[in-house]
């Protein structure tokens, strides 16, 4: 009872994360040490799924939870307290990294140095990138479906599904860059069956060609891929740093409301780091 308790914990945060432009899904799976279960249930690995269900339902419950459930408590707490939110999410991120380092053995990375080198160096110069991308999206919602939006929200939405998998990219980030965030969001809450069939379908076909990816580099190349993961996920941390929400503050604030963002700021990252460094070791 209490594994499936924190799997639906986990799950809500998973959920969270994928509606966060800049918070990566993927990188939230490998800090909580689940980021291979998922690629396996993905790509419908059905020996996989037989074995763990009882992984699956409250994980899988957690993430609807998070997503239909719990969206307005996160853009509450995005709205009245962005800097403290933010630096929770980098905490997380900071607690998995001896999680991942664990996943590379030493024996391995030096037959494979130069391979592995490589992969972490394109990862880096492809996070590097996303520091010059603007997103695009002018906030304009389409409500009527026509076959050229139908075909852009297919394309768009398989595209931020991959990114979803992928730790250190934000799917939800790809999509205001490609302009129908707004449109997706507005979809979800209003529940228009027209404009929710492509975007269902994009997801679909991104996911499990993202997943089937995945999991044959995970199979063939697996040291060479966390080396990838790795450096995905440590540049994912500058690029959720709320710096402008910083100079919004400073504008206007005391010192009192300096030394209680401080502090604040760092009990939730002591409290962030915790959390995801004690739940991904247990299961390590």
């Amino acid at each position: 009872m209490i594994e499936a308790i924190k799997l639906f914990a986990i799950g809500i945060l998973l959920g969270l994360a994928n509606i966060i432009p800049g918070v990566s899904g993927g990188t939230m799976a490998i800090v909580f040490n689940v980021y291979e279960n998922i690629i396996a249930i993905i790509s419908f690995n059905i020996k996989k799924i037989l074995k763990e269900w009882k992984f699956i339902l409250p994980l899988g419950l957690g993430m609807v939870c998070g997503i239909f459930l719990f969206s307005s408590f996160l853009s509450f707490l995005l709205a009245r307290f962005p800097i403290q939110t933010a630096v929770f999410f980098i905490a997380l991120i900071c607690g998995s990294l001896p999680l991942i380092l664990s996943k590379i053995s030493k024996e391995d990375f030096v037959s494979t140095k130069l391979s592995s080198s490589l992969a972490f160096l394109i990862a880096l110069a492809l996070m590097l990138l996303m520091f010059f991308i603007s997103p695009n999206d002018s906030g304009q919602v389409y409500d009527q479906i026509n076959p050229a939006l139908f075909l852009r929200l297919t394309i768009s939405l398989a595209l931020a599904a991959i990114a979803m998998i992928i730790p250190g990219v934000s799917g939800s980030f790809l999509m205001m860059v490609l302009g129908i965030y707004a449109t997706v969001i507005a979809s979800i809450s209003h529940m228009r069956i027209p404009l929710l069939i492509p975007i269902a379908l994009g997801v679909i076909l991104g996911l499990l060609s993202g997943a089937g990816l995945v999991r044959f580099l995970l199979a063939k190349a697996k040291t060479q891929t966390y080396a990838a993961i790795l450096a995905l996920v440590i540049m994912s941390i500058p690029l959720l740093f709320p710096l402008n929400a910083i100079k919004a503050f400073l504008q206007s604030a005391t010192q009192l409301s300096v030394l209680v963002l401080i502090v604040s700021s760092l009990l939730v990252f002591v409290l962030g780091f915790c959390l995801s460094f004690f739940t991904s070791r247990e299961k390590n």
